[in-house]
């Protein structure tokens, strides 16, 4: 299994894979402008030129691009609803420019309108995006904690969207162990895992997981409570997360981790610990 981090792009592309190769990842994954702000310069064409030969010096692979946080793709409110679908546009373009073979989105808010109409939305956002960018992109759905009125925290909702999405061989889930834990699938033990890969497998299918977030969680099984911590120091523990890198049906599949950090000691205590978990 191949593990990453989410890598800082402050002071410009260039400086992606210096942090990532000190941080010992494999695959990286990052934001292509700021996440916290709809405004956006065009990528600087001379960084992203030194971003891909920094790359190509290496074996990191895949590349994985995360979209922005304000975007909410089940908006019932038409002007944050088109500019979120926009927004997906850009990404999906800048994501190619970056050699990503994958955007990964958080489903969205569906406010005052039911479950139904929020993932009906989400789908024909999408839709809206993938026709204005036709490349070749794959979109991933990142399930939710069920943190208010979120949605895409069931497998059942997530498979609802690909269904009403047109082009659904562009169509991916990024699976982020906390928060799949925070909306109650019990990652902790052997039974709960065995469970809800079985849930995946017939609701979505395996083919369609291209990332996990490797998150243990601050918050109890069930809490909604999108709270990410340290690996085998949550709720989860470290014989869930040795499970899961070490299960057959997951062991391919690369793992992210976005566990909190305040220097690069945190990152390198939690690649130290998941990677002293898989078995030879």
């Amino acid at each position: 299994m191949r593990f990453g981090f989410h890598i800082s792009i402050a002071g410009g592309f260039s400086r992606i894979i210096e942090r990532a190769l000190k941080k010992k990842c494999r695959t990286i994954q990052f934001f292509s402008r700021n996440p916290r702000g709809w405004a956006y310069k065009e990528l600087d064409g001379d960084e992203v030129t030194s971003f891909s030969k920094a790359l190509s010096s290496t074996s990191i692979a895949p590349v994985f691009v995360h979209m922005p946080y304000l975007p909410n793709l089940a908006s019932p409110d038409d002007g944050l609803y088109q500019r979120s679908v926009d927004s997906l546009g850009e990404d999906l373009r800048r994501a190619e420019l970056l050699q990503a073979s994958c955007l990964i989105v958080h489903v969205g808010h569906r406010g005052d309108t039911s479950e139904g109409e929020g993932l009906e939305r989400v789908s024909q956002s999408i839709n809206t995006a993938f026709a204005a960018m036709p490349n070749g992109i794959r979109l991933l759905l990142e399930n939710t904690a069920g943190q208010g009125t979120e949605i895409g925290y069931t497998f059942m909702q997530l498979k609802k969207i690909v269904a009403g999405v047109s082009d659904r061989a562009r169509m991916g889930i990024c699976l982020d162990t906390a928060h799949a834990f925070e909306s109650g699938y019990d990652l902790s033990t052997e039974k709960g895992l065995e469970k809800t890969l079985d849930e995946f497998e017939k609701l979505i299918g395996f083919k369609k997981l291209c990332l996990l977030h490797f998150n243990d969680s601050k918050t109890p099984l069930g809490s909604h409570a999108d709270r990410h911590w340290h690996i085998g120091e949550g709720f989860i523990g470290r014989d869930g997360f040795r499970r899961m890198v070490n299960h057959p049906l997951l062991s391919s599949v690369p793992g992210i981790m976005e566990t909190p950090r305040t220097t690069d000691k945190e990152d390198l205590m939690n690649m130290k610990v998941i990677s002293s978990l898989v078995k030879e």
